[in-house]
């Protein structure tokens, strides 16, 4: 797996149109939060319980037409989610694999917030929310 700051992670999905682009947050953190403009939504996990999505792999297969070497680009709110996720999908066959680091939100500042220290919307990368 491959690890890409946000700004690479925009560069990349420029020069690589078919390129899969994946939020792996929750359904909530996707519709509320906000996500990157033109992410595709696959929980890695989701509440109430946070487990585990176990047709994450299968989804992600069905989104890359069955093509293990298609480019798949993973965020979540931190870059750590989408490393397990990307481990997975790794395990199952896929080659060319990419873990957005920071996510979306960012690392936490001192005061224990998102969104001041990196992540995709502190570089001030396309956003949308629903």
């Amino acid at each position: 797996m491959e690890h890409l700051t946000p700004k690479e992670t925009a560069q990349f999905l420029h020069e690589n149109p078919k390129a899969l682009f994946i939020d792996c947050r929750s359904e909530m953190e996707f519709l509320f939060v906000g996500h990157p403009a033109g992410a595709l939504h696959v929980s890695w996990n989701d509440g109430p319980d946070w487990d585990i999505n176990p047709h994450f792999v299968g989804e992600v297969k069905k989104l890359a037409g069955h093509v293990h070497d298609r480019p798949v680009v993973l965020i979540c709110r931190s870059g750590n989610r989408s490393v397990d996720a990307g481990d997975a999908l790794e395990a199952a066959g896929f080659t060319r694999v990419y873990n957005v680091l920071h996510g979306f939100e960012g690392e936490l500042d001192d005061g224990h917030h998102r969104g001041s220290v990196n992540g995709w919307r502190f570089e001030g990368l396309p956003w949308e929310q629903c």
